[in-house]
Protein backbone atom coordinates (compact mmCIF):
# COMPACT_ATOMS: atom_id res chain seq x y z
CA UNK A 1 0.00 0.00 0.00
CA UNK A 2 1.26 3.69 -0.47
CA UNK A 3 1.81 6.00 1.92
CA UNK A 4 -0.80 8.02 0.42
CA UNK A 5 -3.27 5.43 0.32
CA UNK A 6 -3.16 5.10 4.15
CA UNK A 7 -4.42 8.25 4.68
CA UNK A 8 -7.44 7.95 2.58
CA UNK A 9 -9.51 7.94 5.83
CA UNK A 10 -8.90 10.99 7.04
CA UNK A 11 -6.76 12.95 4.03
CA UNK A 12 -3.52 13.79 4.79
CA UNK A 13 -4.31 17.45 4.94
CA UNK A 14 -6.37 17.03 7.30
CA UNK A 15 -3.82 14.99 9.02
CA UNK A 16 -1.26 17.65 9.37
CA UNK A 17 -3.75 19.85 10.58
CA UNK A 18 -4.72 17.53 13.23
CA UNK A 19 -0.86 16.95 14.48
CA UNK A 20 -0.83 20.90 15.04
CA UNK A 21 -4.35 20.56 17.05
CA UNK A 22 -2.87 17.05 18.63
CA UNK A 23 0.52 19.74 19.83
CA UNK A 24 -1.51 22.85 20.66
CA UNK A 25 -4.58 20.99 22.70
CA UNK A 26 -4.36 17.17 22.86
CA UNK A 27 -1.22 17.71 24.60
CA UNK A 28 -2.04 20.21 26.57
CA UNK A 29 -3.11 19.55 30.39
CA UNK A 30 -6.55 18.07 30.98
CA UNK A 31 -6.57 19.23 34.26
CA UNK A 32 -4.02 22.14 36.57
CA UNK A 33 -0.99 20.84 37.65
CA UNK A 34 -2.00 21.41 41.33
CA UNK A 35 -5.28 18.87 40.84
CA UNK A 36 -2.40 16.36 39.11
CA UNK A 37 -0.36 16.29 41.93
CA UNK A 38 -3.71 16.34 44.58
CA UNK A 39 -4.42 13.31 42.58
CA UNK A 40 -5.80 10.22 45.10
CA UNK A 41 -5.20 7.51 42.22
CA UNK A 42 -3.11 5.07 44.05
CA UNK A 43 0.59 4.71 43.42
CA UNK A 44 2.40 2.05 41.45
CA UNK A 45 5.53 0.73 42.60
CA UNK A 46 7.80 2.37 40.50
CA UNK A 47 11.60 1.22 39.48
CA UNK A 48 14.58 3.70 39.51
CA UNK A 49 14.77 4.07 36.20
CA UNK A 50 10.90 4.71 36.12
CA UNK A 51 11.10 7.15 38.89
CA UNK A 52 14.07 9.09 37.39
CA UNK A 53 12.03 9.45 34.26
CA UNK A 54 9.05 10.23 35.44
CA UNK A 55 10.34 13.35 37.83
CA UNK A 56 12.46 14.64 34.36
CA UNK A 57 9.39 14.45 32.39
CA UNK A 58 7.48 15.97 35.24
CA UNK A 59 9.55 19.09 35.84
CA UNK A 60 9.80 19.86 31.79
CA UNK A 61 6.24 19.20 31.25
CA UNK A 62 5.85 22.36 34.14
CA UNK A 63 7.85 24.58 32.16
CA UNK A 64 5.81 23.89 29.07
CA UNK A 65 2.67 23.97 30.70
CA UNK A 66 2.90 25.83 33.52
CA UNK A 67 1.03 28.67 34.91
CA UNK A 68 4.18 31.32 33.66
CA UNK A 69 3.64 30.25 29.92
CA UNK A 70 5.51 29.20 27.47
CA UNK A 71 6.41 29.57 23.53
CA UNK A 72 8.28 27.50 21.40
CA UNK A 73 8.93 26.67 17.46
CA UNK A 74 7.87 23.49 16.09
CA UNK A 75 8.97 21.77 12.45
CA UNK A 76 6.99 18.58 11.36
CA UNK A 77 7.78 16.02 9.00
CA UNK A 78 4.79 13.65 8.48
CA UNK A 79 5.90 10.84 6.68
CA UNK A 80 7.65 12.81 3.71
CA UNK A 81 4.27 13.74 2.48
CA UNK A 82 3.53 16.87 4.31
CA UNK A 83 5.89 19.45 5.95
CA UNK A 84 5.01 22.35 8.14
CA UNK A 85 6.50 24.78 11.09
CA UNK A 86 5.37 27.62 12.85
CA UNK A 87 5.30 28.80 16.70
CA UNK A 88 3.44 27.70 19.48
CA UNK A 89 2.07 29.85 22.66
CA UNK A 90 1.21 28.29 25.96
CA UNK A 91 -0.55 29.69 29.35
CA UNK A 92 -2.74 27.11 31.44
CA UNK A 93 -5.66 26.46 29.20
CA UNK A 94 -4.49 29.66 27.10
CA UNK A 95 -2.99 28.80 23.52
CA UNK A 96 -1.78 30.04 20.31
CA UNK A 97 -0.20 28.69 17.14
CA UNK A 98 1.01 30.61 13.69
CA UNK A 99 2.28 28.51 10.93
CA UNK A 100 2.21 28.96 7.37
CA UNK A 101 -1.46 28.69 6.30
CA UNK A 102 -2.95 29.16 9.88
CA UNK A 103 -3.00 31.10 13.02
CA UNK A 104 -5.25 30.15 16.02
CA UNK A 105 -5.88 32.03 19.43
CA UNK A 106 -7.59 30.06 22.10
CA UNK A 107 -8.20 32.70 25.08
CA UNK A 108 -9.38 29.71 27.56
CA UNK A 109 -13.47 30.95 26.43
CA UNK A 110 -13.11 30.92 22.92
CA UNK A 111 -11.24 29.27 20.29
CA UNK A 112 -10.57 31.36 16.68
CA UNK A 113 -8.79 29.62 14.18
CA UNK A 114 -7.82 31.95 11.07
CA UNK A 115 -7.42 30.79 7.52
CA UNK A 116 -5.57 33.39 5.83
CA UNK A 117 -5.45 31.93 2.47
CA UNK A 118 -9.27 31.72 2.60
CA UNK A 119 -10.08 34.48 4.29
CA UNK A 120 -12.21 32.99 7.29
CA UNK A 121 -12.09 33.07 10.87
CA UNK A 122 -13.69 29.58 12.54
CA UNK A 123 -15.11 30.20 15.81
CA UNK A 124 -15.38 27.93 18.93
CA UNK A 125 -16.08 27.57 22.26
CA UNK A 126 -12.81 27.02 24.03
CA UNK A 127 -13.52 23.85 25.94
CA UNK A 128 -15.51 22.09 22.13
CA UNK A 129 -15.50 18.71 20.83
CA UNK A 130 -16.43 19.95 17.84
CA UNK A 131 -13.66 22.02 16.62
CA UNK A 132 -11.88 19.23 16.10
CA UNK A 133 -12.98 15.95 16.53
CA UNK A 134 -9.67 13.68 15.50
CA UNK A 135 -7.31 15.81 18.40
CA UNK A 136 -10.09 15.02 21.20
CA UNK A 137 -9.69 11.39 20.58
CA UNK A 138 -6.00 11.69 21.49
CA UNK A 139 -5.92 13.81 24.63
CA UNK A 140 -2.98 13.29 27.04
CA UNK A 141 -3.21 12.03 30.43
CA UNK A 142 0.62 11.49 31.79
CA UNK A 143 -1.05 8.97 34.36
CA UNK A 144 -2.29 6.82 31.57
CA UNK A 145 1.64 5.98 30.67
CA UNK A 146 4.51 4.00 31.98
CA UNK A 147 7.96 6.21 31.90
CA UNK A 148 11.61 4.78 31.06
CA UNK A 149 14.20 6.59 30.69
CA UNK A 150 17.90 6.26 28.64
CA UNK A 151 20.78 8.42 27.81
CA UNK A 152 21.70 9.23 24.37
CA UNK A 153 24.46 11.95 23.12
CA UNK A 154 21.26 14.58 21.98
CA UNK A 155 19.90 13.94 25.78
CA UNK A 156 17.86 12.07 27.66
CA UNK A 157 15.51 9.69 26.25
CA UNK A 158 12.54 9.76 27.87
CA UNK A 159 10.10 6.90 26.58
CA UNK A 160 6.33 6.49 27.62
CA UNK A 161 3.94 3.68 26.52
CA UNK A 162 0.32 3.61 26.96
CA UNK A 163 -0.80 0.97 29.86
CA UNK A 164 -3.05 -1.91 28.79
CA UNK A 165 -6.54 -0.44 28.03
CA UNK A 166 -5.79 3.11 27.32
CA UNK A 167 -6.93 4.31 23.59
CA UNK A 168 -5.56 7.39 21.35
CA UNK A 169 -1.29 8.09 21.92
CA UNK A 170 0.03 5.06 22.06
CA UNK A 171 3.83 5.81 22.38
CA UNK A 172 6.25 8.99 22.76
CA UNK A 173 9.52 9.52 22.64
CA UNK A 174 10.64 13.05 24.34
CA UNK A 175 14.15 14.43 24.03
CA UNK A 176 15.21 16.11 26.29
CA UNK A 177 18.25 18.43 26.80
CA UNK A 178 20.35 17.06 29.70
CA UNK A 179 21.81 20.80 31.00
CA UNK A 180 18.36 22.94 30.81
CA UNK A 181 15.67 19.77 30.86
CA UNK A 182 14.23 21.82 28.00
CA UNK A 183 12.39 19.68 25.14
CA UNK A 184 14.32 19.44 21.76
CA UNK A 185 11.81 16.85 20.08
CA UNK A 186 8.86 14.63 20.18
CA UNK A 187 8.00 11.40 18.51
CA UNK A 188 4.54 10.48 18.91
CA UNK A 189 2.97 7.22 17.94
CA UNK A 190 -0.70 6.81 17.08
CA UNK A 191 -1.44 3.24 16.11
CA UNK A 192 0.19 2.46 12.93
CA UNK A 193 1.00 6.46 12.60
CA UNK A 194 3.92 8.13 13.78
CA UNK A 195 5.61 11.73 13.48
CA UNK A 196 8.38 13.35 14.96
CA UNK A 197 8.09 17.02 16.09
CA UNK A 198 11.57 19.17 16.51
CA UNK A 199 11.88 21.92 18.81
CA UNK A 200 13.87 24.87 19.13
CA UNK A 201 13.78 28.27 20.55
CA UNK A 202 12.13 27.36 23.50
CA UNK A 203 11.50 29.90 26.57
CA UNK A 204 9.40 29.21 29.40
CA UNK A 205 8.10 32.42 31.74
CA UNK A 206 7.09 35.91 30.52
CA UNK A 207 4.33 34.74 28.19
CA UNK A 208 1.53 37.94 28.23
CA UNK A 209 -1.97 37.41 28.39
CA UNK A 210 -2.37 39.66 25.24
CA UNK A 211 -0.83 36.88 22.88
CA UNK A 212 -3.76 34.99 22.84
CA UNK A 213 -6.39 37.41 22.35
CA UNK A 214 -7.88 37.62 18.39
CA UNK A 215 -8.10 41.15 17.63
CA UNK A 216 -11.24 41.38 14.69
CA UNK A 217 -9.57 44.47 12.98
CA UNK A 218 -6.73 42.60 12.08
CA UNK A 219 -8.74 40.68 9.76
CA UNK A 220 -10.35 43.05 7.85
CA UNK A 221 -12.20 41.40 5.11
CA UNK A 222 -12.06 37.65 6.95
CA UNK A 223 -15.66 36.03 6.94
CA UNK A 224 -16.55 34.96 10.24
CA UNK A 225 -18.17 31.41 10.80
CA UNK A 226 -19.50 31.26 14.22
CA UNK A 227 -20.00 27.38 15.47
CA UNK A 228 -20.18 28.31 19.25
CA UNK A 229 -24.08 27.58 19.47
CA UNK A 230 -23.86 24.44 16.90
Amino acid sequence: MRKVDQFQFIGWRRWAIFFLLLLVCAVMPQQSLAQHKKSKAPKEELSANARQARQIFDRTYQMVFGPQGSTLHYAVNIIGIYKTEGTIWYKGKKSKFVDEKYNAFNDGITYYLVERKKKTVTVYDANSDKRDKYATKFKFEPENFKYSIANSDEGFVITLKAKKGVKGIKEIHALIDKKTRYPLSLRIKLGIFSTTVKISNFKSGNISDELFVFHRQKYPGFEIIDKRNE
